[in-house]
């Protein structure tokens, strides 16, 4: 699957720093400690509608980990799935009367297209869980033979499941006790009560065809993946087993990510998937979580069709920490517009007052576990000083600029 065109990253002076980040499974920031090529797995869209800000959100605080492990001098392996085969799709293309297939190529050029306009930096592979089929179902296959997976009881549909005490850790990466579990697993696209099932936590990894739906003759039978067995493969088949970070937005971290980590250990016979796996907050509109199902949804191709400048809508997100659930307001957009063209009036200026110590504050503050609020502060506080009282350093408004796209990724 073609990704999208990327953007030149300047480079800036100054010493980098070694990047902190929050842990899900430990509960703590710690260090990430690539080798010279940093791996990054980062969960992808369902392309059943266009980018919302929560898809956003979650893709700008992984451009922030891409940029700050590029300024440490690290090469990005950076890897992104697109589950362009699943219920959710299905169901709209059934409910809008378009063709599934068609459908998941328009929605996910529409986010190609938003992701340039926001300058996301593109993953170096950026893989549709329907061209990865045949590795999907090879992983699969060794499961059943290792004896992690099993066929339903079901003469009619034996569809295959995952033994979830396969690994005998199961539940590390969550934490969740297993009551928190089954209700999670209910309503984030599980089956707990799928009769011939061993245990309700058990997950599909081969769905056996049935009438009316697209499915591709294998090994197994005739049927289509599963949704977390996908990132497993393609994971694991790019990166490798113990990649320094899978990421997603928290609505993953149970069932998605935890299933996908357990199918992928229960195949190596070792752990872990991930050594850090990162999660981002929700955001909310009046009030709840924005989501296809609720309907609230502000789309980021709307905001630019009205004229909305995407570093904007970057800074506006970048306003809250990354892990905090939080709200999109008309005021933080408008807040973030004035704060744009507050850092752009100073970035144009002659001279301005040394930014040296503005850049290691941004530094110090992004790679801890990515502080934005912080970092936008101390660049506030360069461009307020610049503005008011200029300076004699004629190269400092042009390194301001620089540092500001470097980290954060917004064009001044």
């Amino acid at each position: 699957m073609q990704t999208w065109s990327s953007v030149d990253v300047p480079t800036i002076p100054g010493t980098p720093r070694p990047l902190r980040l929050h842990d899900t499974a430990t509960g703590q920031v710690r260090p990430t400690s690539p080798g010279e090529t940093a791996r990054m797995y980062v969960c992808g869209i369902t392309p059943y509608d266009a980018t919302h800000l929560g898809h956003a959100a979650t893709y700008l605080t992984f451009d922030l980990v891409n940029r700050l492990w590029r300024d440490a001098g690290h090469d990005v392996h950076y890897v992104q799935n697109v589950t362009d085969i699943d219920e959710p799709l299905l169901e709209r293309a059934i409910r809008d009367q378009d063709d599934w297939i068609v459908l998941g190529m328009r929605e996910t050029a529409l986010f190609r297209e938003d992701m340039t306009a926001l300058r996301v930096l593109p993953p170096r592979e950026f893989v549709g869980a329907v061209e990865s089929i045949p590795e999907i179902v090879e992983v699969i296959a060794k499961l059943v033979v290792a004896g992690a997976a099993y066929r339903a009881d079901d003469s009619e549909y034996p569809d295959i499941y995952f033994d979830h005490a396969a690994t005998g850790h199961f539940g590390y990466e969550s934490n969740y006790d297993e009551e928190t579990m089954r209700k999670l697993f209910a309503e984030r696209g599980g089956d707990p009560d799928r009769a011939g099932k061993r245990h309700p936590l058990d997950a599909l990894l081969w769905r056996m065809a049935r009438p009316d739906e697209p499915s591709w003759e294998s090994e197994l039978g005739a049927g289509r993946p599963g949704w977390h067995i996908e990132c497993s493969a393609i994971a694991v088949n790019r990166l490798g087993l113990g990649f320094d970070l899978q990421g997603g937005g928290s609505d993953l971290v149970f069932p998605h990510h935890e299933y996908s980590a357990a199918h992928a250990e229960a195949l190596a016979g070792d752990r872990p998937f991930a050594r850090h796996y990162v999660h981002a907050g929700m955001i909310g509109l009046d009030g709840e979580k924005m989501s296809k199902s609720r309907g609230n949804l502000v789309f980021v191709s709307r905001l630019r069709a009205d004229g909305v400048d995407s570093a904007a809508v970057r800074l506006a997100l970048f306003a809250g920490h990354y892990r905090a659930d939080r709200a999109w307001t008309d005021d933080l957009l408008t807040t973030a517009e004035a704060r744009l063209a507050r850092w752009r009036e100073a970035a144009a200026l002659a001279a301005g007052p040394s930014v040296d110590d503005t850049i290691a504050r941004l530094r110090d503050h992004l790679t801890n576990d990515l502080d934005t609020p912080k970092a936008l502060a101390a660049a506030d506080a360069w461009a307020d000083e610049a503005l008011k009282r200029q300076g004699t350093d004629s190269a400092a408004p042009g390194l301001f600029r620089d540092a500001v796209d470097a980290l954060l990724g917004v064009l001044l």
